[in-house]
């Protein structure tokens, strides 16, 4: 079995975070529907959790963006 290194790991999970966020945002501005909200409503410290969690991984992604990025790294 192959090991994923945690650099790796922590790209895919703060990348996935980050694409649910936009979506959320995305349903938010186009139909006026929290994706989020609907699926935890019920659950509101967690539903904070999520977006705490979408925040730190955008913030993640920023900082480590031109080392990740294939497009942007530097030659």
């Amino acid at each position: 079995m192959k090991k994923i290194d945690s650099k790796k790991l922590m790209h895919m999970a703060t990348y996935l975070l980050v694409v649910v966020g936009a979506l959320n945002w995305g349903l938010i501005g186009l139909f006026n529907v929290n994706a989020v909200a609907l699926l935890l409503g019920t659950m509101p410290s967690v539903m904070n959790t999520v977006y705490i969690l979408v925040g730190a991984s955008a913030v993640y992604e920023f900082a480590t963006h031109m080392g990740n990025c294939k497009v942007c790294e530097k030659k």
